[in-house]
């Protein structure tokens, strides 16, 4: 494919404004990259999260073995719109980068394996079978990637590589920190200030259950050899009606990134005991609940798909490969459920103005992306 279709067809997800939502446009866009294709055997599959919000997983090749590319079809908000110096949902080509939202994180590296599967089918070099997973919610819970690992979409891999945002392709990861969102309710009675003792102070309690809790997270001091420590922040904490008044409801929210050596059930009890505990003194009334919560992501960079990364990398750029570890969630977290034994890697042509205002891709890594993809792919059914 030539260069300006390859920059047309980013250009044309771009435009599509998937704002943690709106999935299925994306969906139909991809769909009909595919559509010409379909008497090569490709098989197109839509699978729908919620109204206008659909999964697609596209096969093409066949074979045993199975290589899966990745990428999410959702973007974050835009922000200030008067930060950017072009329309962030119009694909603006300055100096040598593409600008728009979702130019790093990650619809160029979604584009780049889809036109590395075009390509294949195209030039029918097709090596063996090929998955693509476009997924919904990533950035608000990758509950598109949880859908698919429960529904067996990604069964039966052999490889998978998400195409996140990897430093210009210079860095991939090969393991991430987990997340746990957890949300702390504590409900009291409201009285009036002057009677304090006709009520019950929410917010005491919940700040009893903060003093507790710091040091409790303390306690998960392993250190992950590529990843740190665990980490933990009380980042959002309200409650109470007006001054003159006991507090009948207060609300903490906290963030952990877990690691390994701590899967998220340890957590989960951690948290969960310490609330019974509390919920055992006089008038507490504590709940505790998650949103979305994510596994940390185990790998290993002496993996034989790593290392095949880094050798067809190197044999393509100036720079050697650096393999590491990401303090972020992706999609991996969910895709590592599914039944196989397999490595993920996180490797794209994003670099680091995710979720920033003008945030962009450089056109020459978008472009050799693409090349990258289908190199790999041949030599991975080499293997």
């Amino acid at each position: 494919m030539d260069k300006k279709k390859q920059i047309d067809i980013l250009s044309n997800l771009i435009s599509i404004q998937s704002v943690n939502d709106n999935e299925a446009r994306v969906a139909d866009y991809i769909s009909s990259l595919f559509e010409p294709y379909k008497n090569k055997g490709v098989k197109i599959e839509r699978v729908t999260y919620a109204p206008k919000r659909d999964n697609l997983v596209v096969t093409i090749g066949e074979g045993k073995r199975i290589l899966g590319f990745s990428g999410h079809e959702d973007v974050v908000d835009a922000g200030d719109l008067e930060s950017w110096g072009s329309d962030p949902f119009v694909a603006t080509v300055r100096d040598g980068k593409l600008y728009g939202r979702g130019a790093t994180d990650m619809k160029s590296g979604l584009a780049a394996v889809i036109i590395a599967m075009l390509d294949m089918l195209e030039d029918d070099s097709v090596p063996r079978k090929i998955k693509l997973f476009a997924t919904v919610g990533e950035e608000t819970g990758e509950y598109g990637a949880a859908q698919l690992a429960h529904e067996g979409y990604a069964d039966g891999l052999d490889g998978l590589i998400i195409s996140e945002p990897g430093n210009a392709m210079s860095e991939v990861g090969f393991t991430s920190k987990g997340v746990i969102d957890y949300i702390i309710t504590s409900i009291g009675k409201g009285a009036h200030s002057s009677q304090p003792e006709r009520g019950i102070n929410a917010i005491d309690h919940l700040i009893d259950f903060a003093n507790k809790v710091k040091p409790l997270m303390a306690t998960f001091d392993k250190v992950d050899p590529v990843l740190g420590k665990l980490t933990h922040v009380q980042s959002i904490f309200n409650g109470g009606e007006q001054i003159n008044s006991v507090p009948a409801k207060a609300i903490m929210k906290g963030n952990i990134r877990t690691i390994p050596e701590y899967p998220n059930q340890v957590i989960f009890d951690a948290l969960g005991d310490l609330v019974d505990k509390l919920n055992r003194k006089s008038g507490y009334n504590l709940t505790i609940e998650y949103s979305f919560p994510e596994e940390a992501m185990p790998g290993d960079e002496n993996s034989d798909f790593i290392k095949l990364i880094k050798k067809v990398h190197d044999e393509m750029f100036e720079k050697p490969l650096i393999a590491n570890g990401q303090t972020g969630a992706s999609d991996g977290s969910e895709f590592l459920h599914a039944k196989g034994d397999f490595s993920i890697a996180l490797l794209g042509p994003g670099n680091n103005t995710s979720h920033q205002s003008n945030e962009y891709v450089e056109v020459d890594v978008y472009h050799k992306s693409v090349e990258f993809y289908k190199q790999l792919a041949k030599e991975f059914f080499d293997q």
